[in-house]
């Protein structure tokens, strides 16, 4: 079980030089790293804004017969985003979050107590999980599974913990199409933010320190060790399948959504953030809300490789 940790520094070059040849390193020292500053850099909070979105994909996927689920397990849960807020929600009951980060397992089990419940929490890497067979009536993760280096052999695993009839809810994944472009809006607004907030006038007030920009090109260089998968919807619910599951169903979302959505947080990370207010926020989340109803719009004439995001729900033969 996990306990409080010592926040681990940037990672330094020797750091992201290390890990270049071993993944599972990677994955430890850049989520130890971000730990302490994860629900800031990605708009994380544990009200109804978030508890509707994760209501929201989780519904998208698996629809809401069965809730509230009993036991729950969530995988590369991180600060506990996903299985907090859809406890919240009321669509899980009792809950334990894995992670092979300590500092990412501690700070949702901190982010818990703060709202008031207490969850279990095991550091763990999803290809080996420390349960016994058949322990869970769910298992979940957001944005978790492009990180695992097997990820047919962490479905098998899924699989063995869940109960005969259980059922698995992954949400958030990238797809092949989606993140090319969106990485590469991403990187547009990188160069742009970064120039322009040195320009005289600018300076002063909207460019980042130098030392935090470093900070976050860093980052960078270790999330292309720890982002490991871009999925087509057709062949992920294919390994689903091959993993033993059964009633497999991928749905995609977010087309222009992620097109805003990328570079406004890349915006805001290449920026003072002294600058943007509550009045940004809202504006960014607006907009979002409101490019997302169009895009389920689309979703009826484009095709569902193009949206950003893959969700992925299946049940364990009874």
């Amino acid at each position: 079980m996990s306990d409080a940790t010592t926040p681990r520094p940037p990672a330094s070059a020797e750091d992201v030089e290390r890990a270049w040849n071993d993944t599972k390193l990677a994955q430890v020292l850049y989520h130890d790293w971000e730990a302490q500053t994860y629900d800031d850099k990605w708009s994380i909070s544990f009200d109804e804004r978030c508890v509707s979105y994760a209501r929201d994909r989780f519904a998208a996927a698996a629809g809401t017969g069965g809730w509230p689920y009993e036991r729950a397990l969530e995988i590369g849960a991180g600060t506990g985003f996903f299985s907090l807020n859809l406890r919240q929600a009321g669509v899980l009951d009792d809950v334990t979050v894995t992670d092979i980060s300590p500092g990412m397992v501690e700070a949702a089990r901190r982010n818990a107590r703060g709202l008031g419940f207490e969850i279990a929490g095991e550091v763990a890497d999803a290809e080996r999980l420390p349960f016994d067979d058949e322990t869970f009536d769910v298992v979940v993760g957001h944005a978790v599974i492009h990180h695992l280096p097997d990820v047919e052999q962490a479905f098998r695993e899924m699989l063995r913990v869940l109960r005969p009839g259980g059922r698995v809810v992954i949400c958030g994944e990238p797809t092949k199409y989606g993140d090319k472009i969106a990485r590469a809006l991403s990187r547009a607004t990188w160069w742009t933010a970064t120039r322009a907030t040195r320009l005289p006038g600018l300076r002063g007030s909207w460019a980042r320190p130098q030392e935090e920009l470093d900070e976050s090109s860093r980052a960078a260089a270790l999330e292309s060790v720890v982002d490991l998968h871009t999925f087509d919807p057709g062949a992920l619910t294919a390994l689903v399948t091959r993993a033993g599951f059964t009633h497999v169903r991928s749905v995609t979302e977010e087309l222009t959504a992620a097109w805003f959505g990328w570079p406004v947080r890349t915006f805001e990370h290449a920026v003072n953030p002294d600058r943007l207010g509550w009045g940004w926020a809202m504006f960014a989340y607006k907009s979002w809300l409101r490019l997302s109803a169009a895009d389920r719009v689309l979703a009826k004439v484009v095709p569902g490789e193009l949206f950003y995001n893959v969700s992925v729900t299946a049940v364990r033969p009874s």
